[in-house]
């Protein structure tokens, strides 16, 4: 993932290589069927806001293969290079110099980057495919551990490990996952697991910048073909974790 300042106005906060054609990838931002099966998480209100967002909200430019967001200053641009692709996210406006993308610290740009992230996934490995995925946000008892969520989870270990690379790994939770490291940035680890039917396990951490007074986080885990029990066993158990860890509601970021 690199990003660089586009123009005085527009800056590319993510840019993002996908093993898939650019139709492919285009399709997968239009249609809504597929959209469900990587943006956001499995909630009541995901097909509302999928109209909203891609359909009410957006103005696709097929022949240019551009989506441009209302209301927000956002647009994806899709570039093909054969049978791969390059996935942009432009701000327009975007103040300062700071040329990485890491600079930009708001909630928004975080959560394109998860998107686009669980985008990959589902087009390179999982293209057609639909998914049982969790979502668990919070921060952590003010005085206790204060840790973020990465380093609770023992994901400090993987730090010397480089997308693509192969892992195994104890998680805080209590199991033994493998896989491989899929993407990583400076708040955001992703990890392919093969026990969720070669799932994907998301971890972001807020800092206390981002989110005061201490900082907190999130996961996401997607997971296919699993049975209904097996993933229960695997709700159940991050729920538990969370729940002692990251008990406390997370608020906007004054």
């Amino acid at each position: 993932m690199t990003a660089t300042a586009e123009n005085a106005t527009d800056q590319v906060l993510v840019e993002l290589a996908i093993a898939a054609p650019a139709e492919a990838v285009w399709a997968a931002l239009r249609d809504p069927v597929q959209i469900n099966r990587w943006f956001g998480w499995d909630a009541a209100s995901l097909e509302e806001e999928i109209k909203y967002i891609f359909l009410d909200h957006a103005q696709g430019d097929p022949a240019a293969m551009i989506l441009r967001f209302e209301g927000v200053p956002d647009s994806f641009e899709v570039e093909a290079r054969g049978d791969r692709c390059l996935v942009r996210l432009i701000r327009a406006g975007a103040a300062g110099d700071d040329s990485d993308w890491d600079g930009a610290n708001e909630d928004m740009t975080e959560g394109w980057l998860a998107f686009l992230t669980q985008l990959r996934f589902y087009v390179e490995r999982h293209h057609g495919q639909d998914r049982r995925t969790l979502y668990l946000s919070g921060m952590p008892t003010e005085g206790l551990n204060t840790t973020l969520p990465r380093a609770r989870l023992g994901l400090d270990a993987l730090a010397h490990v480089e997308p693509g690379e192969p892992y195994t790994l104890a998680l805080g939770t209590g199991e033994t996952v493998s896989g491989n490291v899929w993407a990583r940035s400076r708040r955001q680890l992703a990890l392919t697991v093969e026990a969720y039917g070669d799932g994907l396990l998301l971890v972001t951490d807020r800092s206390a910048e981002t989110q005061p007074p201490i900082g907190g986080g999130s996961v996401i885990v997607t997971t296919y073909g699993l049975r209904e029990a097996e993933f229960a066993a695997v709700r159940d158990r991050w729920t538990a974790w969370w729940a002692d860890h990251f008990p406390n509601k997370m608020t906007a970021a004054c």
